[in-house]
């Protein structure tokens, strides 16, 4: 098969690309490198040759390219670059996923849409099943990511019942892991960074908010999954684990203490929490066992421990025996 990664350079679409690839598919990564880089896909083209291409585009714009199947992960996904542009944002999620399905429609082939556990803003049931149908500020600063995503899905499933596309829907919760960013924003980057330059370590609010975290490996085995199977979705791609932020923060400074061989000096600093931040976001997966039989395996201290590693590697906390 011959697949789109449209956000191919970005965080999750970097690591699909090499899935993808490493089952044998050829791979076009499509990115206009607002947040993706280069460096997340340094060594495809090497490795498999002419299987991966990179094609540089915006999906605002319409796309005229032949493959068998389309896999939408191209948008600004951290609060820190998704409110850079705001009004960028929301181009992206609608009028890309507008073009993309498109494409799909034109060559009749399935596409899946990287939805987002935002689309249930903070919610107020808990866990939340795809049944739920959010409590999201249609007006704040997260409305252009929170808004934009659930029009995308609004447009897949219009597109499903009016013309037949085969629509892919999965909603992701925090994923992370090797590649992201180190300025995203987001809490495992910002604590692991932090922790390795032993700096004090930033916690919105006081950090007895809950997130589920996922590592990066399985939920594009979630991907893929939901991809080959014959659903439609919405299904959520996530970690039933929940966990308070204190705790990661904790977590983090253990493993880093241990993988630098010293122990961890940053001290916990306390800032106000965001506007619309979700006080707690935890998935119920039970769709994504039965329908596509998914469930993730990687515990958060393995993954944390790959994650640390990366930044390590990066040269972040450079004084350190990594065992």
């Amino acid at each position: 098969m011959r697949y789109a990664v449209t956000g191919g350079a970005g965080f999750l679409g970097s690591h699909l690309c090499a899935k993808l690839l490493r089952n044998d598919h050829e791979v076009l990564c499509v990115d206009n490198y607002c947040t993706g880089m280069k460096s997340n896909f340094a060594g495809l083209r090497e490795q498999f040759g002419d299987k991966f291409e990179v094609l540089r585009h915006d999906i605002t714009l319409p796309l005229h390219i032949e493959v068998d199947g389309i896999f939408n992960l191209a948008c600004p996904a951290s609060p820190i670059h998704y409110q850079f542009d705001p009004i960028k944002t929301t181009r992206t999620c609608i009028l890309g996923m507008d073009n993309m399905l498109q494409l799909a429609s034109r060559l009749k082939v399935p596409i899946l849409q990287a939805s987002t556990s935002e689309v249930y803003g903070d919610p107020q049931i808990h866990p939340q099943s795809e049944e739920y149908r959010g409590w999201v500020d249609q007006t704040g600063i997260r409305s252009c990511y929170d808004e934009g995503k659930r029009c995308a899905e609004t447009l897949c499933f219009d597109y499903y019942r009016e013309l037949g596309v085969d629509i892919k829907v999965v909603r992701i919760f925090n994923s992370y892991g090797p590649f992201m960013r180190s300025d995203d924003g987001r809490v495992v980057s910002n604590f692991v960074v932090q922790a390795l330059e032993d700096k004090p370590i930033t916690v919105y609010g006081d950090g007895k908010q809950t997130r589920s975290f996922c590592f990066v490996k399985d939920t594009i085995d979630g991907i893929v999954a939901m991809m080959n199977s014959k659903e439609h979705g919405p299904i959520n791609i996530g970690n039933p684990t929940e966990i308070t932020i204190i705790e990661l923060v904790t977590a983090v400074m253990e493993i880093v203490g241990e993988m630098k061989a010293q122990d961890c000096c940053s001290e916990i600093i306390h800032k106000d929490l965001p506007k619309d931040d979700p006080v707690r976001r935890c998935p119920d997966i039970t769709k994504a066992r039965k329908l596509i039989g998914w469930t993730p395996t990687w515990t958060l201290r393995d993954g944390l421990r790959e994650t640390i590693g990366y930044f390590m590697g990066l040269g972040y906390g450079c004084n350190y025996a990594y065992k």
